[in-house]
């Protein structure tokens, strides 16, 4: 290097250094505000944003930008409106740059997008009740043809199972090892994937056979709650509010939807369900069913299901078991409910009320 470089450098050095200083102390001089009550906003709503400043700092402009996306700009601190329409609802991530003579600093606020329809409500109605296994903490439910799969929960007992659904009669089981706690399940493809809960691995059976043939680890997501899948793409609950869509070759979390209604984002969806195009997902501990947009997260319908553990035995811990599993026979369109040490599986109809 020159001594003429060498010269210029420290002469730059301090602007540099001034320029970040500056930086750094007009983030702390500006706020940002919305019109968003509770920061949460419905889809195809107009959304009003300022910034305010908090000492008297002459600006140049603002551009605002939504999850990354430019919404637009203003050149002074006046009000900027926007209509918001996104695809997906829920969290996001609304920015602000503020550029002034001294510099530049960027604010950040999370909204919450909410559906601008509220979701249907749904009653039902029991067609059959069927015998259910009273050792079995269901965590996961699912029919292939007319067999019935159930995965069961709790360290030291968790299992998974083959059952003749009519009898309740186990015909194929295998246990997990005592340190797992077994969650969620699916099968495609012949496949069984079947979730633990906090120790980070799912397992993969042969669906014929019950033979492990590999396992799987969680990514992105949190804990293992539920599983279903549609065909080709496995959805996955992790207890926040997040269903996460799952590449089916390697099992890693591609993208995530957000169930939001027209109040709030939901979290703690548990069991789940592919039902005529739709998530039907558990409300851990609530006893409802949410019925799910797979593309939007929009919740479209909540089915009420708390008066049927009523029609199961009595003694049960009201903490723990709870409804907790769906199964939805494909073949002839019938759905069934059950829950956690519940002695009855039962087929339900749901009607809109």
């Amino acid at each position: 290097m020159t001594s003429t470089a060498k010269h210029l450098i420290l002469l730059l050095l301090p602007i540099f250094l001034i320029s970040c200083g500056d930086t750094i102390k007009l983030d702390k001089n500006f706020s940002i505000e919305t019109n968003a009550t509770k920061n949460s906003i419905k889809n195809g709503e107009e959304l009003t944003i300022s910034v305010i400043p908090k000492k008297d700092i002459i600006i140049d402009s603002v551009m605002y930008a939504l999850d990354g996306k430019r919404l637009g700009g203003k050149n002074s601190l006046k009000k900027f409106t926007s209509i918001i329409k996104i695809d997906r609802l829920g969290q996001h991530q609304l920015t602000a740059e503020v550029f002034t003579d001294n510099g530049a600093a960027l604010f950040t606020k999370k909204i919450n997008i909410l559906s601008p329809t509220p979701p249907k409500l749904y009653g039902y109605r029991i067609i059959n009740r069927y015998p259910h296994q009273t050792d079995a903490y269901t965590q996961g439910l699912e029919f292939v043809g007319d067999t019935l799969y159930e995965s069961t929960g709790q360290y030291g007992k968790s299992k998974l199972r083959k059952l003749n659904y009519e009898t309740g009669e186990v015909l194929k089981e295998v246990a997990l090892d005592n340190n797992y706690f077994a969650e969620g399940m699916t099968i495609l493809d012949d496949k069984i994937y079947q979730l633990t809960w906090r120790e980070n691995v799912g397992f993969i059976y042969d669906k014929n056979t019950f033979e492990k043939t590999g396992t799987f680890s969680y990514n992105s997501s949190k804990e293992g709650w539920g599983l279903a899948n549609d065909g080709n793409i496995i959805y996955k609950s992790d207890g926040t509010s997040k269903i996460w869509s799952l590449n089916k070759s390697n099992l890693s979390e591609q993208n995530y939807i957000e169930p939001t209604d027209n109040k709030k984002v939901t979290s703690k969806l548990n069991e789940l369900e592919w039902v005529n195009g739709k998530i039907y997902a558990n409300n851990y501990q609530v006893d409802l069913i949410s019925i799910i947009n797979p593309n939007t997260g929009a919740i479209e319908g909540i089915v009420d299901l708390r008066s049927l553990k009523d029609q199961v035995q009595e003694g049960l811990d009201p903490a723990n078991d709870v409804l907790n599993g769906i199964a939805y026979k494909e073949n002839e369109n019938r759905l069934f409910v059950t829950g956690k040490h519940w002695n009855t599986l039962f087929e339900i109809e749901i009607f809109e009320k």
